[in-house]
C-alpha cells in the first residue's frame, strides 16, 4: 500500500481549510453590527489571556512561548496575510521545509480557521451598545456553544505547541529555516516564514515545553468548562 507523503497531506489539509475561511470571512462581514462586536470580543479575549498567561510571561524561560502563543496562535491580531500566503508558498517553501514544519502551518491555519468561526458565532450573541462585561461575555459563549469545536481549539494549540518543541530540539531546522527565509521574502511570503522562526526560536529557548502545553490546556479546558455550564 503507497503512503501519502507528509507534505501533500499537509497540502491536503491546507487546502480543505479554504473553504472553510472564506466562509467565515464571508459570515463576518454579513452583519453590519458584527465587526464592532468582534473588536468588543477580541479586546475582551486579548485582555482575558494576558491576565491569564501574566505569570507564565514573567518567566525568562516561557517569555518568548507565551508572547507567540498570545500573538501568532490564539490571540486577537489580524492574521489573514499570514494565512493568505499559506497555500502559494507551500511549492517553494517545501523544498527547504521539513514536513513538521508544514504540519505546523496547517495546525495553524486551522486553528485560526475555527477561532474565526467561533468568534463570529460568540459575537453574533453580544449585545449591541453596551460594554462587555465578563457575564456578558459568558452568557454569549454558553449560547454559540460548540463544546467539540472549543475542544478542538484547545487540542490544536497542543499539537501545534508540540510540533515546534519538537523541531526546536533539532538544529538542522534551524538551517533549513534560515535558508527558506531568502526565498520566502523574495517571493512575498515573509510573514509566513516569520511565523516559522518566531515559533522555533520561542520553543527553542522553553528546552522543553511539555509542562508548558500542559498548563496552557489545563487553563483553557478549566475556563471553557465554567463557561459552558
Amino acid at each position: 500500500m503507497t503512503r501519502t507523503p507528509a507534505r501533500d497531506v499537509a497540502r491536503a489539509r491546507l487546502a480543505a481549510l479554504v473553504a472553510r475561511y472564506h466562509a467565515a470571512q464571508r459570515r463576518m462581514t454579513a452583519s453590519p453590527a458584527l465587526p464592532g462586536r468582534l473588536r468588543a470580543l477580541a479586546a475582551f479575549q486579548s485582555a482575558r489571556l494576558a491576565d491569564t498567561y501574566a505569570d507564565l510571561g514573567q518567566q525568562p524561560r516561557h517569555r518568548a512561548a507565551v508572547e507567540f502563543f498570545l500573538t501568532d496562535l490564539y490571540g486577537p491580531q489580524d492574521l489573514s496575510q499570514r494565512d493568505g500566503q499559506m497555500l502559494a508558498a507551500l511549492g517553494k517553501l517545501q523544498r527547504f521545509l521539513p514536513a513538521a514544519a508544514l504540519e505546523a502551518l496547517a495546525g495553524a491555519f486551522e486553528l485560526h480557521v475555527l477561532t474565526l468561526e467561533l468568534d463570529a458565532e460568540t459575537a453574533a450573541r453580544l449585545p449591541d451598545g453596551r460594554a462587555l462585561t465578563p457575564s456578558g461575555y459568558a452568557a454569549a459563549y454558553r449560547a454559540a456553544g460548540r463544546a467539540a469545536d472549543r475542544d478542538r481549539q484547545i487540542r490544536l494549540i497542543g499539537e501545534i505547541g508540540g510540533v515546534l518543541d519538537s523541531l526546536a530540539q533539532r538544529p538542522e531546522v534551524g538551517l533549513a529555516v534560515r535558508l527558506a527565509r531568502g526565498p520566502a521574502h523574495a517571493a512575498g511570503y515573509g510573514e509566513l516564514q516569520s511565523f516559522l522562526e518566531r515559533g522555533y526560536h520561542a520553543f527553542r529557548a522553553i528546552d522543553g515545553a511539555a509542562e508548558f502545553l500542559a498548563t496552557i490546556d489545563a487553563r483553557e479546558r478549566q475556563l471553557m468548562r465554567e463557561l459552558l455550564e
